[in-house]
């Protein structure tokens, strides 16, 4: 068995690649649409993966658009169809999370453990963040944050 992608449905298109390419730093691998099924598809990697979703054996995240129905009404995605959360391992989660900090990105549970972060996507998605290897020390002013809505 190999892992192959988590699909995610998305509300815009232009909000979700903002927040995933532009901040959270994943790349765009291919894309396709299909007028007849009315959607359309995204695969992102993360920058560490690209080369290895070039030749199919690295995890992807599929960005599923589904266009308006013919009266122009959309889907509310906002609970995130009970998806549970996407997680990724960063090298230093206190200046991961600066970064998205900086980028305007809400840190919902903070890394106080030098370990752990939540953030949400547009569509109310949970995103883990944890760090590569053994856990950081407790640095200020992340070991003293509160949680931040719901992860």
């Amino acid at each position: 068995m190999e892992y192959l992608h988590t699909m995610l449905r998305i509300s815009n298109i232009d909000e979700s690649l903002e927040f995933f390419c532009n901040k959270l730093g994943l790349v765009e691998t291919s894309r396709k649409e299909s007028r007849q099924g009315r959607f359309t598809l995204i695969f992102l990697a993360a920058n560490g993966d690209v080369e290895g979703a070039k030749k199919t054996n690295s995890p992807l995240l599929e960005l599923t658009y589904n266009w308006p129905s013919e009266d122009g009404s959309v889907e509310d995605y906002n609970s995130g169809r009970n998806f549970g959360h996407l997680a990724y391992r960063v090298e230093n989660i206190y200046d991961t999370c600066q970064e998205l900090l900086d980028k305007g990105i809400e840190i919902n549970r903070p890394p106080r453990d030098g370990y752990m972060a939540f953030i949400k996507s547009p569509d109310n998605i949970s995103i883990e963040i944890l760090q590569n290897g053994e856990r950081l020390e407790k640095q200020e002013p992340w070991a003293s944050m509160e949680n931040i809505g719901s992860w």
